[in-house]
Formats: structure tokens, sequence, C-alpha cells
């Protein structure tokens, strides 16, 4: 299929306003995280994000953890929990709560979005070891409750799907968006698919890496879930593009997740940048209309 006028414009336009400043090099990273720590971005939804999503929100042990419940059904038929990503540096955003109440909406389930503290900060394993909670948390109130991340909080939500599995709990659904997946960063076809990313690159994503594993080895599942034991997990549904540092080892993890028997669906848009459906583009809005798709044929009826 060609691609549209949108997605076309869109990379230049990404290169022309610097999108990859802070992975590009160490000293953007560097910089990154030492601006956000001297003046955090805001998190909140947008005043006008759905009238048919109620917006709710309790602070828990220092993290807001929001919740978007759908108006328009009289039960809700499970819980989400989604985790943003951003390269555990940079708050949640637009975009990010748009797909959020999307699922909400569309999906007829209450989603759960934490906001949860970024590098330097906060570090993988207290981070998934939260998330696991809110995850049981959900289940108990809502029933069927599958997680969703993109980027850095597919990498989050994979581990803490890993941990849950660990625990005996198989989820009904994990969506993985543009998922980070091993932070050494060493697939061979990286490099051949870094001159067409307008957005990500890896000398910077080493750097934030670095801080996100705290006291964990970068091969922790915790901390790169593609070096977990996938048997056992639940079905997984995976968002790709091929204009995506990350799409190679989105490859991987459907080789390996199907060789140990996991059910896996993959969304490959050729030609597609980073996190593809949350852009404003045919194939960011076809991408978004199945991806509520999967949550809501998942949740209805659980694995």
């Amino acid at each position: 299929m060609p691609l549209d006028v949108a997605s076309s414009l869109l990379p230049p336009l990404m290169r022309l306003l610097h999108f990859n400043r802070t992975f590009v090099t160490e000293e953007g990273a560097r910089a990154r995280m030492r601006e956000r720590t001297l003046r955090p971005a805001a998190y909140g939804p947008p005043r006008t994000l759905r009238s048919d999503v109620r917006v709710d929100v309790v602070h828990d042990r220092g993290w807001p953890v929001y919740t978007l419940t759908p108006t328009a059904v009289e039960r809700p038929a499970g819980g989400v929990v989604y985790v943003h990503g951003g390269g555990w540096v940079n708050e949640i955003v637009r975009q990010q709560w748009r797909l959020a109440a999307a699922v909400a909406a569309g999906a007829g389930v209450v989603v759960t979005v934490p906001v949860y503290p970024l590098v330097p900060r906060g570090t993988a394993g207290p981070v998934r070891e939260r998330v696991v909670e809110l995850v049981r948390a959900s289940a108990e109130r809502h029933g069927p409750t599958g997680v969703m991340g993109d980027s850095a909080g597919g990498q989050v939500v994979l581990s803490a799907a890993l941990a849950l599995r660990d625990q005996g709990v198989r989820l009904p659904v994990t969506v993985l968006v543009s998922p980070a997946l091993d932070l050494t960063w060493s697939n061979p076809r990286i490099p051949a698919v870094q001159p067409t990313d307008p957005w990500l690159a890896t000398p910077g994503a080493r750097v934030l890496a670095d801080a996100w594993r705290g006291d964990l080895p970068v091969t922790d599942p915790a901390v790169s879930p593609l070096f977990g034991d996938f048997a056992g997990l639940g079905p997984l549904t995976l968002f790709t593009g091929t204009r995506d540092v990350l799409n190679p080892d989105a490859h991987l993890l459907v080789a390996r997740a199907r060789a140990a028997g996991v059910e896996v669906e993959l969304f490959e848009e050729p030609g597609q940048l980073h996190v593809y459906p949350m852009l404003p583009t045919p194939a960011g809005r076809r991408g978004a209309r199945v991806l509520v798709g999967r949550v809501a044929r998942a949740l209805r009826t659980p694995a």
C-alpha cells in the first residue's frame, strides 16, 4: 500500500524539529534527564478528553493513578492497565491519553493509567512491581484485566506480564505498541533501520536504559523482557512500523513467543514510524481502531 501524504510528510518534519534530540547523542539524553528533574512536565489528561469517559484520580504512595471509565455501558467488560512510553524520561502526553480514552470507550473497559516515576528517580524493578499490583487490583474491581503499553511502557507491561505469569496469572491480552524489548540495543539489524528513523536512536537510549535499570543487570527480564521465558504467557498483540529502530526486536519477540507456544498477533506497517497508531495519519487511525477492537474481543471473551 503506498504511503499516504501525512505519513510521508512526518519524517522530514520531525527531523526539522529535532524530535530525536533526546536520543541521537548521549549528552542529549543526559540533558533531558536534567531538564525533567529541574522542570517536571505536566501529566494530567486534556480537559476535553472524551464526553463518554469519566476521569478519576487517586494518589497512592506518591503515584497519581487515573482511571478512565466508559459512561455509555452499564457494566464494563473488564479492565486494562496502560503504561505510557516516553523513553522512561518523558511524561504522558495528549496522544497517549487519547488512545487510552479510545480503548475505554471503544472496548467498554476501565483503563487504569499510572503516572510512574521517571529516570533518574524511577527504576525498572519497583515500577514493574507496582504495575503488577495495579493489574491485580483492577482484576478484583473490574474483572478480566489486560495490559497495554507503548514504547518504554511496552517494556514495563511485558515485564509485568512475565512477573504475573510467574505468580500464576495469565493475562487475557497484552498489547504492545512499538515496545522497547532489549535495552542492550544489540540487535544487528538496528544499524540498518537507524537511518530511516527520525525519532529514536541508540546513543541516548543506552544512557536512559542504564539509568532505568537501577541495580538490575540490563539483561534481567524486568529491564529487557526479550530475555524472559515466554512459556505460559497469554496472547500478545504487537504493533510496529518498519521505520523504527525497535522494529527488529519486535520480530525477535514474535519468533520467540510463538516458539514458546504463545498466541501472537503482529500488525506491522511498512514505512510507518514509532508508535504509529498514535500518529495523525490514516495508518495511525487504522492501527488505533484495530487495537481497540482487539482489546474488546479479548476482554469480552477472555482466554
